[in-house]
Parts: structure tokens; sequence; C-alpha cells
């Protein structure tokens, strides 16, 4: 049974999951908000491109890659962003991140998954979002994340994985920020190392 995270909350991937995990997903899905009105009546709100990207930091907070839709794959080849969906239509995720555990190397302390609107509207467009991490082998979601929240950010620090004691454990950390790319919400990632 997959967990329901609250802002703040830590768990550890292998004792939820209830077995020592290879590799994960981190997905994030979101909805256009129906625009009310007449304009409600012929379609939707228009489409929001928000971009899932995930930030590698080392014990000494330093960055030492990021995957974006700009670089889908991590330099040593553990981290891979399946592509970027510009509209947020459809059923489950809309973007995902895969992450090979195992091969994450040893000097990375911290995995940092983040959104921004691309496109420039406020998360008061956006319903239905959240992210989650599965599983990869068995698709069984260990743990969701709801991130609907109205406000006028453009961006969000969703939650990061990190090392402790030999094991991986993920913290939902839902810091609101602003800006269209993940470089935007550097001052808001690093006071959450």
């Amino acid at each position: 049974m997959s967990i329901s995270l609250v802002k703040g909350q830590k768990i550890s991937l292998d004792k939820e999951a209830g077995s020592a995990l290879d590799t994960v997903v981190m997905g994030l899905g979101w909805d256009v908000k129906k625009a009310g009105g007449l304009k409600g009546l012929f379609g939707g709100g228009g489409s929001i491109d928000l971009d899932a990207s995930c930030v590698f930091f080392d014990e000494a907070k330093a960055i030492l890659d990021i995957v974006w839709f700009r670089q889908l794959k991590s330099k040593d080849g553990s981290v891979v962003h399946t592509g970027d969906n510009r509209t947020g239509e459809g059923e489950g995720d809309d973007e995902q991140i895969i992450v090979q555990l195992s091969k994450v190397p040893a000097n990375v302390k911290t995995l940092v998954f983040t959104v921004n609107s691309f496109t420039g509207q406020t998360f008061e467009s956006v319903e239905n979002a959240f992210c989650r991490i599965v599983d990869k082998a068995s698709g069984k979601e260990i743990a969701k994340y709801d991130l609907s929240c109205s406000g006028k950010h453009t961006a969000m620090v969703m939650a990061k994985l990190y090392r402790h004691n030999g094991e991986w454990k993920m913290h939902a950390l839902g810091e609101y920020g602003s800006g269209r790319t993940v470089q935007d919400l550097l001052p808001v990632i690093t006071p959450n190392l």
C-alpha cells in the first residue's frame, strides 16, 4: 500500500517497499485547471508545460549533475528523464525520471526533484498535481505526494532522495519557488539539503 506523504515527512524506501530497491521512478502528473464561464465550455484552460528535473549534490552540497529536459541522462547514466510533456494531458504520470539507485555514484549524497512551469503560468492554473515514487521492477507505488496547491509560485522543490546509514530515504519538501528552469530554483534547493 502506498504512503500518502505530507510536507516534511521522511520515509525509508526499502522499508516501505518491503525489500531492497534497485530502480525507482519519480513520476510527476498534473492537469490544467478547467476555466470557468464560456471558456470552460469550449475546452480547458490551455496547456501548461511543467518540467521535472533532478539535481545531484555531494556531501559538501556542491552540484555534480542535473537531469532535465535539456539533458535527459546523467553523465554517469544512473538517472534518465523519459522526456518532456508539454500539456499534462492524459492519466497517470506526465513526466518520469528513472533512478537506478545501485548505479548512483558513491559521492552523490542527495538527489533533489523539482518542477518548474516553463511556460510561466502559476500553480493557480494547475490541479491534481502529484509526484510519486514507484518500484520500477514491480510497478508498485511506494509513496505519493500531493502537489496541488493554488498559489502564485511557478516552481516547487518537490522531494529529495538521500543516503542515510547505507539506505535511500525520501523527504517530501514541498518548497515553493519561482522560475522557468531548475537553475532558477537553486536558492530554494540549497537550504533544504
